[in-house]
């Protein structure tokens, strides 16, 4: 529905027998619109939003929206855009669902990542955790209730005009599970491709972990300016999720210190068990980390693509490795739009899309203050399930065509885990660089044209290794550090501190100069027994331009 046709539809309006009057069209999705309005019986303005899909046809979809509402209605907090009421209306002969809200006069969060990318290339990264602190905050409240969020970016986070941070549109996503029969005749997961976590990707049941992993996502988006995982599909980001590791954020936005790169990647664990066990334990890590370091204002990398996503909103597509025949028939894939903004500032669409939901995990909460819970998911394996001899998708950022994706899809990501891992051992150095592989470049290379010479300012202490900091989890293990973009003697002093084994396989590339670590394995912040320690494989720049 274009903007004037909503306007056309809504605006003049009044809800709930009149008492809510419809004033101006604030924002408009391919799901909602939300408009300006004035609740008549307590002399107020409320924000109203109105789902305008196929959905509220459904009688089990309207009971859905409505139970949810009253959930979310509960929860009280600076950080979470309130719910007053909530209900459904005859508009032009059809059932209308519909939420009241509290009207926020600021902007999402996404214009604010905006005008700071224009301005500084990325948020501040000290800006940027409080921001993700403050969310974290709401996320902890909701998930005490049980409600998981499950639809976490930047354009469901308000900022006031004080400053506020504000999290909306809590189980909006949930109730859109259960009510989309019309169109899959299955029930489906609702999300945005670019924030989902693997769990969601593979249709699978989630819990309040796939929220914290949509929060690092975004941390992310906001200290670098750009997504760790896109592309011009909706299956093929999906698939990124499930299958690629992220680059460290310090890689596009060198002012950050080793502690930002180490609180993103736990965040980003493909294993939710891996990751921060609940919403507190990752804001306190935010503020602990946020407090540990100086501000410096973005440095990014030349090149370094730059796009804040604040546009992204939601609609229905298969999960990873489920086709149409196990899905349910699509006859006509949802064209993705723009989530509602609530105050009509510039954004850029993206796609965004739900998945048809599988066995394998429940939909627990986490266990705070003696609320009820459900128990914890099952152990985690990261392969697609059920995979088939085809993948529909429909939208993306280029096309919103329906897409059939092969079964190659799967052997292509198979084959590309099988030639990194060959690549990986195939190229492995000793300590002091020697005895490599021939494809790789070595120590006492050549130096080719192009050729940057080391950075020795860029070191790590070597209490980092004889003094590592103890697991969050095994107060028996530690947390293996972060050796990326230091210069490898400082590394190699370090190793030598601890009594610990590396190997090195040297790499071309001539951003970060002869002798920068460039990756690590295992990664910066795993779990490891330190009396059974794992040789750690580096990957270290040649200095000479990648070939």
């Amino acid at each position: 529905m274009s903007q004037d046709g909503a306007q056309g539809r809504f605006t003049g309006r009044a809800l709930a027998g009149g008492r809510y009057q419809l004033r101006d069209l604030l924002g408009e999705g391919g799901m909602a619109s939300v408009h300006l309005a004035y609740d008549s019986v307590l002399d107020r303005q409320v924000a109203v939003k109105t789902l305008h899909t196929e959905l509220g046809r459904e009688q089990a979809f309207r009971e859905r929206f409505r139970r949810e509402a009253q959930a979310v209605a509960k929860l009280t907090h600076t950080n979470i855009v309130s719910v007053f009421d909530t209900g459904e209306d005859d508009v032009d002969g059809m059932t209308t669902p519909y939420i009241v809200m509290e009207y926020i006069e600021g902007r999402p969060l996404g214009s604010v990542l905006e005008q700071d990318v224009r301005q500084q290339g990325a948020m501040p990264a000290d800006k940027a955790l409080k921001i993700t602190a403050d969310v974290l905050a709401a996320l902890e409240i909701s998930h005490e209730m049980g409600l998981v969020h499950r639809d976490i970016k930047p354009g469901n986070v308000m900022m006031t005009k004080r400053g506020v941070v504000k999290v909306m549109d809590f189980g909006i996503a949930r109730a859109m599970q259960s009510g989309v029969t019309s169109m899959t005749q299955t029930g489906m997961v609702v999300g945005t491709p670019q924030y989902l976590s693997p769990e969601q990707a593979l249709g699978r049941g989630v819990d309040a972990r796939s929220d914290l992993y949509s929060v690092g996502i975004m941390l992310f988006q906001l200290v670098t300016g750009r997504l760790p995982f896109d592309a011009d599909s909706p299956l093929a980001i999906a698939y990124a999720h499930v299958q690629e590791e992220p680059v460290a954020p310090s890689s596009i936005n060198r002012s950050l210190p080793p502690a930002v790169d180490a609180l993103v990647a736990r965040a980003l664990k493909k294993n939710p068990n891996e990751r921060f066990p609940t919403a507190v334990a990752m804001r306190d890590e935010c503020l602990r980390v946020a407090a540990s370091f100086q501000p410096a204002p973005p440095s990014i990398v030349p090149g370094a693509p730059s796009q804040s996503g604040s546009g992204v909103g939601s609609a229905v597509f298969p999960p990873v490795g489920q086709s149409p025949q196990t899905a349910g028939s699509v006859q006509t894939p949802y064209q993705p739009a723009p989530t509602p903004n609530p105050y009509n500032t510039p954004s850029t669409p993206a796609p965004s899309y739900g998945y048809p939901q599988q066995g394998g995990y429940q939909t627990p909460a986490s266990a705070y203050g003696g609320h009820q819970q459900a128990p914890t998911p099952p152990a985690y394996t990261i392969s697609p399930q059920q995979p088939s001899t085809t993948v529909a998708s429909g939208g993306g950022r280029k096309s919103n065509k329906p897409v059939i994706i092969g079964s190659a899809v799967v052997a292509v990501v198979a084959v590309g885990a099988l030639i990194a891992s060959l690549a990986l051992n195939g190229g492995s150095e000793d300590p002091n660089g020697k005895g490599g592989s021939s494809a790789s470049a070595s120590a006492t290379a050549t130096k080719a044209a192009g050729y940057r010479g080391p950075d020795t300012s860029k070191t790590i202490e070597s209490t980092e290794c004889s003094e590592p900091q103890e697991s969050y989890n095994d107060p028996a293990k530690i947390r293996v550090p972060n050796f990326k973009f230091k210069y490898i003697a400082s590394v190699k002093a370090c190793f030598q501190a601890a009594g610990w084994s590396m190997k090195i396989k040297y790499v071309d590339e001539n951003t970060y100069g002869d002798g920068a670590v460039m990756d690590q394995f295992p990664s910066a912040g795993t779990d490891v027994d330190p009396k059974n320690m794992p040789e750690i494989e580096l990957s270290v720049s040649s200095g000479n331009p990648a070939s």
